[in-house]
């Protein structure tokens, strides 16, 4: 019972992990990357689907994004998209294709990047700190009731809290990650 309880909040903190991973890919750093675009949905006659389901997008250089529809009809609505977006870029079209340049980040703009990475990071440790009270609490239930004896809840709980050390290291390793990747030019 209690090998399920920490089965779960493992998975659970895995999980917290690959939100936090989404999240740092929305996160521009300078580079341009494909999955910088992820979360545009277009409306697509009527629908609103992924970018990525409307049109091809690959990086042209370090700097641009290239954007190809697949249908011509559907250059305007995504340069719209992708305008609307959070994001703070221009699009422009040529041809067939959209070129995505993104800006050179400044000092300032990087600074309010690595208040943002870290409030994300502060918010998947949140996350897994309160997975680990869950478990503590569903393992201090099973003793209760008397499904688990006394020393097998506190070997339970030692090995969340490992799980807990592990996780936030990993949250803590991305963040430098991130942070380094958002300083270099």
């Amino acid at each position: 019972m209690i090998d399920e309880i920490k089965k779960d909040a493992s998975v659970r903190m895995g999980k917290s992990i690959e939100s936090l991973k989404d999240a740092f890919a929305k996160i521009r750093t300078g580079r341009a990357h494909v999955s910088l675009l992820d979360h545009i949905t277009v409306d697509y006659y009527g629908n609103e689907v992924p970018l990525s389901q409307a049109a091809t997008i690959s990086v042209a250089d370090a700097r641009t994004l290239a954007i190809q529809p697949w249908e011509p009809p559907m250059l305007a609505p995504i340069e719209k998209a992708i305008m609307n977006s959070d994001l703070g870029l221009n699009p422009s079209s040529a041809g067939n294709v959209i070129r995505v340049p993104l800006p050179a980040l400044t000092e300032e703009r990087r600074k309010d990047m690595i208040k943002i990475v870290r409030n994300e990071a502060e918010g998947a440790r949140i996350a897994i700190r309160n997975i680990r009270r869950d478990a503590n609490h569903d393992i201090k239930a099973l003793v209760k009731e008397k499904e688990a004896t006394e020393d097998e809840g506190h070997r339970g709980e030692d090995d969340v809290q490992k799980l807990t050390d592990k996780y936030v290291g990993e949250v803590e390793k991305l963040l430098e990650e991130k942070e380094k990747d958002l300083m270099s030019i």
